[in-house]
């Protein structure tokens, strides 16, 4: 019994680390990596339970329900696992200078991920594409939308880092958009990262009352669309996966702005090898893995929860 909940317990670090990776990954969310490892609805559901009762009880030192509603048992190992993926590829590996030396190869796993995981969603949901075709298109037109953004010139304000802290967490969570990519549309990742690095709690103060905001509000708005509008919730979020391949589609001509000594990915315009020749095959084969892997984690999950 013990055994099992310290393995339980080092799949959840492991499932936070492929999160954390995944926010370092210009393009990449967390929320496509969540739901991949088939953790989406209970992160998305743990996330709410930091709510107005639970700040209640911390006022009226309520102990039993301030270590009991949130659901600590997931939270702790997955946000431990994405922190140490945070450090690990900043510090160790730098995974944003393998995506600028090696792009190809990083980009073709992760779209692999990206692709198993509609196929996996899409044949959950099967039953329901008549009516949820409409939503999945939505998803798409939405997404290539929001991913076509050209950067535009924004304030400066303390309203407008509020603003731009609740929808980059917002983008965070849905899966297929980066939180980091939003900050640059809004042109605020710069001002957000200088701001971290010299500690101006003027400026970070709004932005994490934004990231707050953003997460108690969208965060019960997902909860009920997924329990009241399942089907037609995944189909949009097919849709922004399939929309994110834009931007994770390996072969493309990236162009990258430099924020702080550090290339950071501004737009991307896809395309078709010619040849197929060494780096293709390698490419294809770290993208039929991403495939595999993702099939093979929902198999096993569907056969777990039958037993």
């Amino acid at each position: 019994m013990y055994g099992k909940i310290v393995k339980d317990k080092f799949i959840l670090v492991l499932k936070g680390f492929c999160m954390g990776a995944a926010d370092v990954v210009p393009g990449v969310s967390g929320g496509t990596m969540a739901l991949v490892l088939g953790i989406y609805t209970r992160l998305i559901n743990s996330i709410r339970s930091f709510d107005y009762a639970w700040l209640i009880a911390i006022i009226k030192l309520d102990r039993r329900t301030v270590f009991g509603r949130p659901d600590f048992p997931f939270v702790i190992p997955l946000v431990t696992g994405i922190v140490l993926a945070l450090i690990f590829f900043t510090r160790i590996i730098s995974l944003p200078g393998l995506i600028e030396t090696s792009p190809v190869p990083v980009y073709s796993l992760f779209c692999g991920l990206i692709i198993g995981s509609i196929c996996v969603l899409i044949y959950d949901v099967r039953h329901g594409l008549k009516t949820g075709a409409l939503f999945l298109i939505a998803g798409i037109l939405g997404g290539y939308y929001v991913f076509n953004l050209v950067p535009i010139n924004t304030p400066e304000t303390s309203w407008f880092v509020f603003l731009s802290g609740a929808v980059a967490i917002t983008a965070m969570m849905l899966p297929g958009i980066s939180g980091s990519f939003i900050l640059l549309i809004l042109k605020k990742y710069s001002y957000i990262f200088h701001a971290l690095g010299h500690l101006e709690f003027s400026i970070l103060l709004p932005f994490f009352l934004g990231i707050l905001c953003g997460l108690a509000l969208f965060s019960r708005l997902l909860a009920w669309l997924l329990s009241n509008f399942y089907e037609k919730t995944i189909f949009f979020i097919c849709g922004l996966l399939t929309a994110s391949m834009t931007v994770v589609w390996p072969f493309q001509e990236r162009s990258y702005i430099e924020v702080n000594g550090k290339g950071q990915l501004m737009s991307a315009k896809p395309y078709l090898p010619e040849l197929f020749d060494k780096g293709t095959a390698i490419a294809s084969l770290l993208l039929l893995t991403g495939i595999i892997f993702v099939i093979m984690i929902n198999f096993h999950a569907n056969k777990s929860e039958s037993a």
